[in-house]
Parts: structure tokens; sequence; C-alpha cells
């Protein structure tokens, strides 16, 4: 990314709508709209007022290509920081990369994906953390996603970011001071003091690093095995969950030979179901690799349903569940409408046929996955992948730093660990990222954005 460039994209996504808007942005944003866009009056943009849409024409090489909405942004007020421009046109396909044409054609470049929010950050507009909200808002798949990334968004994980770097920072000065001034011997009073400030801000690092999950969960979806024998009802309650039909329902015991996924939200947590084949022993071979695929998907999922027939009296909850060892496991007594079903313990009874329990399975689903809790706490923070990352590193240079002031290790030594981990805490909101970095974060935004 040449961030000295005027970059243009399509903004919206590809195909046919009623309209398509077309984002315009760089040091000669106004130079290249004047060369292709005007208004009805055949005014050019570098003459309109901020802010207002104007209705106007879409040129190239002095054929109108299209009529659209016209809005300029002077920077730095504006999205990116610098001069834009967008263009509301007719959404159809070619109409669209027409006009495209048109703003290349007149000097801009196309831009690369993320640039533009990737411009934001660079300019100023949005730290890192922020900017990674931008994507994790478009791709939102349920409220409680759409929460979190609107917490981060506004700025929620970067204020907890900066008070840990603050209290750090302090802890810095003071051993700053004592290594300028060696004759002022550090007192044990002061340590004490020190390393209080280095638990308080670990602590701050450990409620962070608590939302790990929960972010995985919210951005990538829990994934969900139903498992158990044939016939107990698991194509029945995936159809349930997603709210409509999606797997063959069938009395016929081993319907289900291959892993079946879709995704549902379940009280604002997006679930990637897996349907699988009934756990039994078989001469057939098609049914032995739907079982071994069963159990794969059980040792994949974080979340396991064992469904069981309560109307069998051979029915087992407590029947081991291969590779369900440290994932969260519910035991689900379908059929529990039926006259023969029986009272299982340690089970949540439903009925696939008529609804009942459903609420109860998903209220039970919410309570272990987020332990009833709002997702990351009062403020909505749930931190990412490489948040994650970059804290444990942090949290590990904090405990070093402890460490060697208990152990009485030289303050520069010391304070070289706590300069480590103050750098690890600047990654989460880009204050000391590398352009590596920065290009692997906005290669996975999309185009226009």
């Amino acid at each position: 990314m040449n961030p000295s460039d005027t970059i243009a994209a399509v903004a919206t996504p590809a195909g046919a709508g009623g309209l398509a808007v077309l984002r315009l942005s760089g040091r000669e944003a106004l130079g290249v709209a004047d060369r292709c866009l005007r208004s009805s009056r055949g005014r050019p943009p570098s003459a309109f007022t901020p802010r207002m849409a104007v209705f106007g024409e879409i040129h190239r090489d002095g054929v109108r290509v299209d009529d659209g909405v016209i809005t300029v942004f002077r920077g730095p007020a504006s999205y990116t920081g610098e001069d834009t421009v967008e263009v509301a046109c007719h959404g159809g396909l070619l109409v669209t990369r027409r006009v495209l044409e048109a703003l290349l054609a007149a000097g801009a470049r196309p831009a690369e994906p993320g640039e533009f929010t990737c411009r934001a950050f660079l300019n100023g507009r949005m730290d890192l953390a922020q900017a990674e909200a931008v994507a994790d808002l478009i791709h939102a798949r349920t409220d409680r996603a759409l929460v979190s990334a609107r917490a981060q968004l506004a700025g929620a994980l970067s204020g907890r970011i900066e008070d840990l770097r603050d209290a750090l920072m302090s802890v810095l000065a003071h051993l700053e001071a004592h290594i300028d001034f060696p004759d002022e011997d550090i007192t044990p009073d002061t340590t004490t003091v020190l390393a209080s400030k280095l638990t308080q801000a670990l602590g701050g690092i450990d409620a962070l690093l608590r939302t790990a999950r929960q972010g995985r969960f919210l951005r990538q979806g829990v994934r969900t095995a139903l498992v158990g024998r044939p016939n107990a009802g698991k194509s029945s309650l995936l159809n349930r969950l997603l709210g409509h039909e999606r797997a063959i329902v069938s009395p016929v015991a081993g319907t289900t030979r291959d892993t079946l996924e879709e995704s549902a939200q379940v009280r604002g947590i997006p679930l990637v179901l897996v349907d699988t084949a009934g756990l039994r022993e078989s001469d057939d071979l098609v049914e032995q690799e739907g079982v071994r695929r069963s159990r794969q998907a059980a040792a994949e999922a974080d979340l396991i349903l064992h469904v069981v027939d309560a109307a069998d009296p051979g029915a087992d909850p407590e029947a081991p569940i291969p590779g369900c060892e440290g994932k969260v496991l519910l035991r689900v007594a379908n059929k529990c409408d039926l006259p023969e079903a029986r009272v299982l313990p340690g089970t949540i009874p439903v009925s696939c046929r008529t609804g009942d329990g459903l609420d109860s399975l998903e209220r039970a689903i919410e309570e272990r996955l987020l332990s009833g809790d709002v997702v990351g706490g009062d403020d909505g923070v749930a931190i990412g992948v490489r948040h994650q990352q970059v804290l444990q590193r942090a949290r590990q240079a904090v405990c070093r730093t402890l460490a060697g002031l208990e152990e009485g290790l030289t303050l520069e030594l010391v304070a070289f660990e706590l300069r480590v981990a103050l750098n690890a805490l600047g990654d989460v909101v880009g204050k000391t990222s590398v352009d590596d970095l920065l290009d692997s974060i906005f290669s996975q935004f999309c185009l226009g954005k």
C-alpha cells in the first residue's frame, strides 16, 4: 500500500442492486473527481460544499457513463482523514464497473483490501484495535457480536489498554529514575509499591484474556456437534435449532450417514451446528465411515450436545463420548413428550416434535458458554486471537518484571522486561506496529473498506 496514491474502489457488495457506492480517497482525490464528475449544473466536485449530497454526472472521455449522487468530504474530517469523494450510482454490474473505470482513467488506482481503513489508522482517525473492529462489525452475525464490535470500535478495548500502559509507564518511570541516579538505592517500601502496581496491571491483563474464548465464539462461531445413538433425534434437534427443515428426519435408524453443517444463533451466540451419524457398531463400511466422522466432529467441537432417546429403555445418558474431554458437554433427552419417556437425571428434557424444553436447552447453552455474563463484561469487550497472543506476551513480561524485583535483579534488566510488556500492549492499538503486521491485518478486509 502506497499512502501517497489516490485510490478508488466499489464499497458495496458485488451484484445487481438499486445502487452502488464508490469511494475515492487521497491527496489528489478532488483533482481526479474534477476530471470525471460534475454536478447537474456543471460544477466540479472541488467547488461542492463538504458533506452535502449533490446530484451529478459521471463522465469518461466526454461520454456520460451514469448519473448519481456525489458527496465530498474534506480531510481531515473524513473516514480516511484525506480528501474523499463518494459516488452513489445505479447498482448494475456493468454500470458500476464503468463508473469505477472512469475514476481510474481520471488518475486513481484500484484500492487494495482494507486500504481505506488502513489509511484511517495511519492518519490517526482510529487506532489499530478500532480498525480491526470495523471488520468485526461488517462480519457480525449476531446481536452479541454486533454489540462487542461496536464497543471495540467506540474505544472500549483501547481505553483499557491505555490504562494498563499508563500503569506500567508509571512503574518504568520510577525504575528509570533510580537507574539515572544510582546513589539513591531503591528502598524495600518502594519495591513493594511498584510490585503492587504491577500485580494490579497483571490483573487487568488477565481480565482481558478471560474474554478471549467469548471473542473467538462471537467471531468464528461455536462448533457444536450433535452426537448420540441412531434415531435419538439429532437431526430433529438440528432442524429445531435452525428454525427450518434442513436435515432429513426418518424413523429409520441410521438415516444420517455423513456430517451436515449449518449456522444458527442461540440467544445471540453464533453456532456452527454439525449433525452426525449415529454412534454404534456396524459391519456396513459406509456407516463405519460415518461413525468415524462423528467422532472426529466431536473431537473438533467446542460444544457437544449428546442426544439420547428418553423413550428408549436402553438409553444411557452417561455413555462416554469419545473426544469430549475438555469440551462443554450438555446431555439432551429427546422425545420427552412420549408416554414411555423416562426422567433421565443430568439431562435436559426436550421434545423436538412439540418444541417443549427448547428454551431450557438454549438457556443452558448460553450459561455454559458465556457463564451467564454479558460478553466481555460491562463494556462489551471480547478480544480477538491477535489481541490474545499479544496480551499473553505482555503478561509474561510483567511476570518476569515482578520476579526480577523480588529477586533483586539489576534495575536495568527489570526495566528491560517492563519495556517488552509496554511494547506488547502498544501492539494491540498499533503504537509499535510494523508494516508486515498492518499488511496481514488489512489484507483480510473487503474491498472498498
